[in-house]
């Protein structure tokens, strides 16, 4: 009995996978027909992008302070402190920039997208829309998917601003390390193409991720409360999965 529900289990994952990989070759079809609602893609930016500034930054400053103030400590074991600004950096850039900024997201905006989706199918407007000669996946799905992979490198790179800002100001302001040693030493190691970019591209991907999964289960959501709720779940679950899965896959790739 257990052998046939893991198989079950392994089953339905896998037909799961399919139909979100057909869905994404439909909603990237159908990105060109969306661009005649670009009113609603510039909506759905501001909703994804503009609306998640607070908690993005929030994050941001904080995640930069704590890692200022651990590695401080860290690093003084070795007699390495001048090289706090560049650790930091090193590591918002390249891995909790994207990552971070990638998870807030996801419970912020994904679960947003999921649930007004799921809601819409629940309330038939999608089918409605398709009797008005309006196509769903244009209107609804494909501004959402094209916001969250427009917004999501901008908010990294906010994230990223608000980090080393708080790392300086742990660094510097707190911990009396030297101005010029903490920003000289991060501007002469941080590299544009290897890590800066590295990370933007890393957003990118996870940009694309996280609205695929949202707009998906909330388009295929069961049209009831509690299947609109289960998406919604699954929508958070999922893109943490895939995102530190694919994180991990691409930095294997850029090293």
């Amino acid at each position: 009995m257990n052998a046939n529900l893991r198989r079950n289990w392994l089953l339905q994952g896998i037909a799961s996978v399919g139909e979100c990989g057909l869905f994404f070759v439909a909603v990237l079809g159908a990105l060109p027909k969306s661009l005649r609602y670009w009113r609603e893609t510039c909506r759905q930016v501001w909703f994804v992008g503009a609306m998640s500034l607070v908690i993005v930054m929030t994050c941001g400053l904080f995640v930069g302070m704590v890692l200022a103030l651990q590695l401080y400590y860290t690093l003084s074991i070795f007699g390495g402190t001048a090289a706090l600004g560049t650790v930091v950096a090193l590591s918002l850039f390249r891995e909790l920039g994207p990552v971070v900024t990638a998870l807030l997201v996801a419970g912020r905006a994904g679960t947003a997208v999921t649930a007004e989706i799921g809601l819409m199918r629940a309330t038939d407007q999608l089918d409605a829309m398709g009797m008005m000669a309006v196509d769903p996946l244009a209107y609804v799905a494909s501004p959402r998917f094209l916001a969250g992979v427009i917004a999501m490198p901008l908010l990294a790179c906010v994230f990223n601003a608000m980090g080393i800002f708080g790392g300086h100001l742990v660094g510097v302001t707190w911990l009396g390390l030297d101005n010029g040693t903490f920003w000289g030493n991060m501007t002469s190691t941080v590299s544009l193409q290897r890590d800066i970019l590295d990370g933007l591209y890393k957003s990118i991907v996870f940009g694309g991720v996280v609205s695929l999964i949202a707009v998906f289960q909330g388009y295929t959501a069961p049209p009831t409360s509690e299947g609109v709720a289960y998406s919604t779940t699954r929508t958070v679950v999922f893109s943490s999965i895939v995102i530190l899965a694919f994180d991990f896959v691409m930095t294997a790739f850029m090293t």
